[in-house]
């Protein structure tokens, strides 16, 4: 049993439970276009932009869904989301016919806004931050009674996320690396914990914006930090704080984090598009920038992991 409040057994229980309502995304190899990415090891693209709705947060919502009994499906689900979380909600409620609210905050893209009302989401826009839309998402949990789906602090949504890791190591058994972009910390915290369950030496490096350095400056802090402002325009990794379940899980599992630039993963994901033909988020392209600026240097027989987690236009000019 696991001192931790999730563990591998609760990761592939959930992958049990997701089967068949998410897809297996491919693993690419971008190689022989390997240009500034890497000049030592091997590099692979785990194209989890390719799931349903377009991220891995299908996976924790379909997760949490599946946990619940008739009447909480009934009732319906709340949450806030910078877009992708809110995506998977709705999407998971539309597959189940339950309902669902979201709210989003003033910076979330249009077209994410769009595509949740397309999923028959109730959607309400409130505040500049995810923590403003995320009060008033807690607002309307109460007097709703409705299920408020965290989109990083949820046992299980983390349990489903971790699925990702799973998968990633029964397609490349031998990764010695995984590169992942860190926004409140649900994916990172579901992702090395099973990863470090499979494969105790693997590494686990978390990137997030030098905008938004919450868990960065959490780790070194050795407690949870609030930020006094994001400056990153990337809106899925802009929390101004995490949670204490995803800053132990990480304290535990993951190796080293590191700091991107918001140019740096536009360079990052204008490389993608160029070079392959994916289009992602300045999210999706965080693990990749970490790669070009050297902020991951991988030894020269390093098998390396990107997880390219969000697809969007948001990182191409």
């Amino acid at each position: 049993m696991s001192d931790h409040p999730v563990d591998l057994a609760m990761i592939q229980a959930a992958a049990r439970r997701i089967e068949g309502k998410v897809r297996e995304t491919p693993m690419l190899d971008p190689a022989p276009m390997r240009g500034p990415v890497l000049d030592a090891g091997r590099l692979l693209l785990k194209l989890e932009c390719l799931q349903v709705t377009g991220s891995f947060k299908a996976r924790g919502a379909s997760n949490k869904l599946s946990t619940l009994d008739a009447e909480a499906r009934q009732r319906g689900l709340v949450t806030a989301s910078g877009g992708n979380h809110g995506l998977a909600v709705a999407y998971a409620a539309a597959s189940a016919g339950v309902p669902a609210a979201i709210f989003v905050p003033e910076s979330t893209p249009a077209a994410k806004v769009k595509k949740l009302r397309q999923w028959g989401a109730d959607v309400t826009v409130h505040g500049k931050v995810w923590d403003e839309a995320q009060e008033a998402a807690l607002a309307k949990q109460q007097a709703s009674g409705q299920t408020y789906v965290h989109p990083f602090a949820d046992p299980e949504v983390i349990a489903g996320q971790g699925t990702l890791a799973v998968e990633i190591l029964r397609q490349v058994p031998h990764a010695d690396t995984l590169v992942v972009a860190i926004g409140g910390g649900g994916l990172i915290a579901g992702v090395a914990t099973a990863a470090k369950a499979i494969r105790p030496g693997i590494k686990i490096i978390g990137v997030e914006p030098t905008g938004a350095p919450t868990l960065y400056e959490s780790m070194r802090a050795g407690e949870l930090v609030t930020l006094d402002e994001i400056t990153t325009v990337s809106g899925s990794l802009a929390p101004r704080r995490s949670m204490p379940i995803n800053l132990e899980l990480i304290a535990a599992h993951v190796d080293r984090m590191v700091l991107v630039s918001d140019e740096e993963m536009r360079q990052a994901a204008e490389w993608l598009w160029f070079e392959t033909g994916v289009a992602a988020e300045l999210a999706g392209a965080a693990s990749l920038a970490a790669l070009m600026t050297g902020r991951h240097q991988p030894e020269p027989d390093e098998t390396v992991v990107a997880i390219i987690c969000g697809a969007g236009a948001d990182g191409l000019s």
